[in-house]
Parts: C-alpha cells; structure tokens; sequence
C-alpha cells in the first residue's frame, strides 16, 4: 500500500507565497518550503520537480489571483472609474502579496515565469479599460504606464519610504487622478474632475 500524501501543491503553494511575502524572491527555496510543509525537501520533489517550477506554481497562483481580483474591481461602465477601482484593488492585493512585485515585474529566467497566456488573461481587463480610455491602437501603452506607476507607488509604499508625512491614501488618489486626467487626454477627451 503506498505512503499517504503528506502535502499537497495547493499547501505547497501557499507555503510558497507566504515565503515569498516574507523574504522574498531568494528566500523561496524547496528546503524552506518542505519544512513549512512538513516534509523532507527529497519529498517535496514528488510534487515540484524544482525550484524553478515551484517558482513558477507560486507566481501563476500569484496571477491567477490578482487577474480575478483585477476582473472583480471594473463595472461601472465609466473606464476612468473602473481603472481607479482597479488601480486601487491592486494596491491594496499588492500590499497583502508583497512577493507579487519581486515575482512578476522582475525579470525571470523562462522556466521560472509564468506562462505568457496567463498574463495575458490576468490583464485583460486593464487592456479593456484603457482601449476605452485612449483607444485599441494605445489601450497597451496607457497599460504599461498606469502600471508602472502603480507598482512603483506600491513598491515605495510597501518599503515606508514616504516619510515627509501626510496622507498616503491622498497622494494615490492624487496621482492617480492626474495619470487618469492625462491618459483622457491623449484619448482625445477632455479631463474630466476627479
């Protein structure tokens, strides 16, 4: 009869993120994730055939994730108001899982990152919501750019480094209102009051 499981991937995955979201990309190793999981690290190998692909089963959860956490903040059928809400919804997923920064906006050898369909999906609704915005021939660009400073704003955030006081909250809105009054901008339309 054989041995009972003594993990399974969605535990490993877990264990694997929540490394992640503590110590980093460096810190998700197999040993550490087969002592939070139990296991001796050869056993864990029954289920990860590596470090490469347990990093890559961490940031396609990562993924998954965020793209239907993106998909649940957008409705209102005003895409500025809709980007806000997601812009927003990944600040606040991107605080919870610090690891998503370091996993998916660092370069990573291919057979660590996620599939490039996955992606995809996950910024479908972004795409959307800046086609509407500035119009399919630049819904990419206006894309990369709100996500730029979103991750960026989240990265400084998450680090404490906005140490001259204030609000933190109202300089996302602000910025945020300004990156949105922009991108209607070059979208031919003209700024509408935050």
């Amino acid at each position: 009869m054989p041995t009972p499981a003594r993990t399974s991937t969605e535990e490993i995955v877990a264990a694997g993120r929540s490394l992640v979201a503590v110590e980093g990309l460096d810190g998700l190793t197999m040993q550490r994730v087969a002592e939070l999981v139990g296991v001796r690290a050869p056993s864990l190998y029954k289920r990860v055939p590596s470090r490469a692909a347990l990093v890559r089963l961490v940031a396609s959860d990562l993924l998954a994730e965020l793209g239907a956490t993106l998909a649940g903040a957008a409705g209102t059928g005003d895409a500025s108001a809709d980007l806000r809400g997601l812009a927003r919804s990944f600040r606040g997923f991107a605080l919870a899982e610090p690891g998503i920064l370091s996993l998916l906006f660092s370069p990573l050898p291919s057979e660590m990152a996620p599939d490039p369909q996955e992606v995809a999906l996950s910024v479908e609704p972004l795409l959307a919501l800046t086609g509407a915005l500035v119009g399919p021939g630049r819904a990419l660009p206006a894309a990369r750019t709100l996500t730029a400073w979103v991750s960026g704003f989240v990265r400084m955030e998450g680090q404490g480094a906005f140490g001259l006081g204030g609000s933190i909250d109202e300089a996302f809105d602000f910025g945020l209102d300004v990156l949105l009054a922009g991108l209607r901008f070059a979208g031919g339309s003209a700024p509408a009051a935050p």
